[in-house]
């Protein structure tokens, strides 16, 4: 295509942080220009900041601030895009019969939907789709619907990446001309085509010789992989690959742009072909999901947490994985392209910059006159960042934690899993939660997870595995657990706590409350995974038949753990084969009254809905 014709709109207008007191809207443009943002009926003005990320690539923010007093809440806000002073189309924007985008700026907390794990190529449909149907229903009825969505990891996959989605990538870095990041000291063929499904060969490793004489990798002679993900065979590497990758996962008119239906691969095996054919053809319904999805953005609050395949499987999993991967400059690099892109797709709109921003000066500095990212100063910058959480001044509070880049590391034994949050972290979390009557806390990784599954984790631990089956449950670092759950069971910690989690690729509802003491705390262990995910439906059956086996109320095993003063109750299904633990797609809708939990379904894409029993029989 040239790129004379290329659409001035094309990601976006995604509506992100709305505050009272301000909205940050997100979007990109082929071409540089000065946007602003009007709401109809509201006298506002707009700041913008954009950031040059191709030829043809601009990321942009409007922060959009009342003249007077502050926003409307908890009511629908019209809102038009101009260039200039003239009006940008958004009618593939709209709901039906609006003539605008609206969206609404949450305050008391009704109705909010909340998912985790969209991986493009997986053969489940889209929950995001589900999600827009709902918002759509209300709509046409005048309803505002949820109020805000929360998104909380695995928005993209940068380590498990379908073929033709790299090479969709490939051609869309081309047409954007997106700006390329220096060269890396990696050895990879020069082919895109003959790097398919085999770049994990080519991805830094530990010589067998420099491994752990204990461990059977030694002696086999086999070196170890710096990236522990199972399917790291088309792994993204280079900055300019991982911003491709994002706006391919949110902008369908890219996809037309890079004619996909035309990108063609010829397969060494018949069994390679089958996987690239099956990835290809679960990667055209999701783009054709797509023109829903932006209708969705762009008429609900989005908030986002990053988890790790965001960035990569396992990351910060182990103090001996950080150690490994950040000495390596090449393992370093491809790491932090990751964690550079989810600061400027996700992060920034997360708090309107009012962090974040600080990183902007570094980050453009760091392009060079041969029209280059030079990171390695600014390397040093976003790792030092600590301010990716963040919380919403709605009622009932919402605290989002980050629980990637504040470790509690094992100081023993660098192989053992690390603790989600550190202790200065879960100190100020434990400030957070004092004083009031109801919070919300997104946790990436559920609180308060299944036993059984949790069991074979710590197997794999004690054979020096934790790498393999993703340890990364809070029950598995003793510190952390210990400090958690003493700040749970504190008298003046909130009467009703939700924790918003995903991350496993199955969904699930528990209730706690403790065993001992006066305090009627009660807290909601909410888990919704994976929007387009799934859990093997015939394994988490049996695991769900297991967990109810030996884990039931009189059971032993259920006494000896490390949660026993915490009295956990597992919600099932209502209707036909109830269960405990649902693996099919979905995202959930959490209804609230006077702030507690009043409902919890599941959306799936297929338009059925499940629902749990709240009640404690």
């Amino acid at each position: 295509m040239s790129t004379a014709s290329l659409p001035l709109l094309i990601m976006g207008p995604m509506v992100r942080r709305a505050d009272a007191a301000e909205v940050c809207i997100q979007f990109a443009t082929s071409v540089a220009s000065q946007f602003s943002i009007e709401f109809d009926d509201i006298d506002v003005f707009s700041e913008q900041q954009s950031i040059a990320l191709g030829t043809h690539l601009y990321l942009h923010f409007v922060i959009v601030k009342p003249i007077a007093a502050t926003l409307p809440v908890n009511q629908l806000i019209s809102y038009r895009l101009l260039n200039s002073n003239s009006d940008v189309d958004l009618s593939d924007f709209c709901y039906q019969g609006k003539a605008t985008p609206e969206f609404v700026i949450p305050q008391k907390l009704e109705q909010i939907l909340h998912g985790s794990c969209r991986n493009p190529h997986h053969p489940a449909k889209d929950s995001l789709v589900a999600a827009n149907d709902f918002q759509q229903q209300n709509r046409s009825v005048n309803q505002t619907g949820a109020d805000v969505l929360l998104l909380s990891g695995d928005q993209v996959y940068a380590d498990d990446v379908a073929g033709a989605m790299l090479l969709a990538i490939e051609r869309l870095i081309s047409v954007l001309g997106i700006y390329q990041e220096q060269p890396l000291a990696i050895d990879l063929p020069a082919q895109l085509s003959e790097q398919l499904y085999q770049r994990h060969l080519y991805l830094p490793t530990v010589p067998w010789q420099k491994r752990n004489k204990i461990g059977v990798g030694y002696w086999l002679k086999k070196d170890e992989p710096h990236f522990s993900s199972l399917k790291a065979a088309n792994h993204l590497i280079f900055f300019e690959e991982f911003i491709a990758l994002y706006l391919l996962n949110f902008s369908p008119l890219l996809w037309d742009l890079i004619d996909f239906d035309s990108i063609s691969y010829q397969a060494s095996t018949p069994k390679c072909q089958q996987v690239f054919d099956n990835e290809k053809a679960a990667l055209t319904d999701f783009k054709n999901g797509l023109v829903h999805v932006q209708v969705l953005l762009a008429n609900i609050s989005t908030l986002m947490m990053f988890d790790d395949h965001d960035v990569t499987d396992d990351w910060n999993l182990t103090a001996g994985w950080e150690q490994v991967i950040y000495q390596h400059p090449v393992s370093r690099r491809i790491v932090n392209n990751g964690l550079i892109s989810y600061w400027l797709m996700q992060g920034f709109g997360n708090d309107a910059g009012h962090k974040t921003a600080a990183l902007l000066d570094a980050f453009k500095t760091s392009f060079s006159e041969q029209k280059q990212w030079q990171f390695k100063a600014f390397d040093k910058t976003i790792l030092e960042f600590n301010h990716w959480h963040y919380e919403l001044n709605t009622v009932p509070k919402v605290v989002v934690l980050d629980t990637r880049t504040h470790r509690w590391r094992n100081e023993q034994n660098f192989n053992e899993p690390s603790g989600l949050l550190d202790w200065e972290r879960l100190t100020e979390l434990e400030d957070s939660l004092v004083t009031h009557e109801q919070v919300i806390i997104v946790s990436p990784a559920p609180v308060f997870g299944v036993k059984s599954i949790e069991a074979i984790q710590s197997l794999f631990n004690i054979c020096g595995q934790p790498l393999l089956v993703d340890v990364e449950n809070w029950m598995a670092h003793e510190g952390s657990a210990k400090k958690l759950l003493d700040t749970f069971r504190r008298d003046d910690t909130p009467k009703e706590t939700l924790i918003l989690s995903g991350d496993v690729h199955y969904s699930f509802c528990f209730s706690v409350q403790k065993r001992f003491g006066k305090h009627p705390n009660r807290i909601w262990q909410l888990t919704a995974s994976g929007i387009k995910n799934e859990f093997p439906r015939k394994l988490i059956n049996v695991l769900d038949k297991l967990d109810s086996i030996l884990y039931a109320p009189k059971s032993p095993l259920n006494f000896f753990t490390k949660r026993w003063q915490m009295e956990v109750d597992k919600h099932q299904t209502i209707g036909e084969g109830q269960k405990y633990l649902v693996s099919d797609s979905a995202i959930s809708l959490i209804e609230l009254q006077q702030g507690k939990l009043a409902r919890y379904q599941l959306l799936h894409p297929d338009n059925r809905t499940t629902e749990f029993d709240l009640s404690n029989d």
